[in-house]
């Protein structure tokens, strides 16, 4: 059997309660797919309107499917019931069965029956009165409800990916405050990847105690060009920085290697003329953990703008105070320093294997943000490119 691609849509209210990391968390460890892709949207009314006509068009099992054309026709609008901002987060996963593995097993079919095993058997409702009609209904994930239209839901996904997606900061700067928003940048590190686990959502759920919005979302695999320039200036922290550890590593292996004692001078003239040499290599060391690839081993141009073969998800978070907090929230560079019930803390591993990354300045967020293509929404989003490859386009 071919690979499948299907979609899941974490709704608007389960954004707004901050649901994301723990729905992540179940949608990623309790699926036998493959994550590939991660996007932001802020459907317009015409959005709403064309994806109400594909839902329509399928057979969606009573008795959901009052409920789904409902909900999808009241809450994913700007103008809601709520008054909330309409944020999606659209994920795709890829692999055998995907569009019944993902629907039946994962995300769970929508029922008043209460069940705590899926998705919606966690975090979505449905409540009926005693005549029968609907009292609450909140499905927490939207998915694809039916095979007959999935490759049509998929197409509109991509077709509108760079129209009401990508980039939404606008979207939430109608609530309280928003004159004083910033946008910050993380990014959760290749470790989180390395296997199917709910790390990246139990991040993301500490993350949210900040109380700020997520504005942009992609999985991505950075070049060693992309990873050379972000992490530049830490090519002049590190000489600066690491010298003295040139001369604790040199004291340490000379110490019993003469027969007579190595004087200061040495050992200082030594720490000066390696400080550069030192530096670049554990610059390019961050490049290889990032990207996967090793800078200093790259053949030409074209092997350096390649994709990696490791994954990062980049995600913006946008509020008042959004890079103190995040970074407070992030704990300390070393996992061994950071206080306790922050990400380094409870996640990380090392100085390089610490989770997480996050800008320590509003400079640095954008000069950040313009490296990994979430300045502004792209023409073509790889979320796009990801549905239209799948389909054949």
């Amino acid at each position: 059997m071919a690979d499948e691609l299907a979609y899941a849509i974490i709704t608007p209210y389960s954004l707004h309660k901050s649901r994301t990391g723990g729905i992540i968390g179940r949608l990623v460890s309790l699926s036998r797919l493959d994550l590939v892709g991660i996007h932001m949207v802020a459907p317009s009314d015409a959005w709403v309107d064309e994806y109400l006509a594909i839902l329509q068009r399928s057979d969606l099992e009573d008795p959901a499917r009052e409920a789904f054309i409902r909900y999808v026709d009241e809450n994913l609008r700007r103008t809601n019931p709520l008054g909330l901002s309409n944020r999606c987060m659209v994920l795709l996963f890829r692999g055998k069965n995907a569009f019944e593995h993902l629907l039946r097993d994962v995300v769970g079919k929508a029922s008043p029956r209460v069940t705590g095993h899926t998705v919606r058997g966690t975090y979505g409702d449905f409540q009926r009165n005693e005549d029968g009609s609907i009292r609450y209904f909140e499905p927490a994930v939207i998915c694809g409800p039916c095979r007959e239209t999935a490759r049509d839901e998929l197409a509109f996904l991509a077709r509108t990916a760079a129209t009401d997606g990508g980039v939404i900061e606008r979207s939430v700067d109608f609530l309280p405050e928003a004159e004083t928003f910033e946008t910050q940048l993380v990014i959760l590190k290749p470790e989180n990847f390395e296997k199917r686990s709910r790390r990246p959502g139990y991040i993301i759920d500490v993350f949210s105690r900040t109380g700020l919005y997520i504005v942009g979302a992609k999985l991505t695999s950075m070049s060693a060009a992309q990873g050379e320039a972000f992490y530049a200036p830490l090519i002049d922290v590190f000489r600066d920085k690491l010298r003295f550890l040139i001369e604790n590593t040199l004291r340490e292996r000379l110490r019993d290697a003469f027969d007579f004692p190595i004087p200061d001078a040495f050992y200082e003239a030594a720490k000066q003329m390696l400080a550069d040499l030192n530096a670049r290599t554990e610059f390019a060391k961050i490049v290889h953990y990032m990207t996967g690839v090793d800078p200093r081993k790259v053949a030409g141009e074209a092997e350096r703008h390649k994709p990696g073969p490791v994954r990062c998800l980049v995600l913006l978070y946008r509020g008042a105070g959004a890079i103190e907090k995040i970074r407070q929230m992030q704990g300390a560079t070393n996992p061994e320093h950071a206080e306790e019930g922050t990400v380094r803390s409870d996640f990380g591993r090392d100085l390089m294997r610490n989770a997480a990354h996050a800008s320590d300045s509003p400079e640095n967020a954008q000069r950040e943000r313009k490296i990994v293509g979430m300045w502004e929404t792209e023409d073509r989003p790889a979320f796009q490119r990801i549905i239209e490859d799948y389909l054949g386009r």
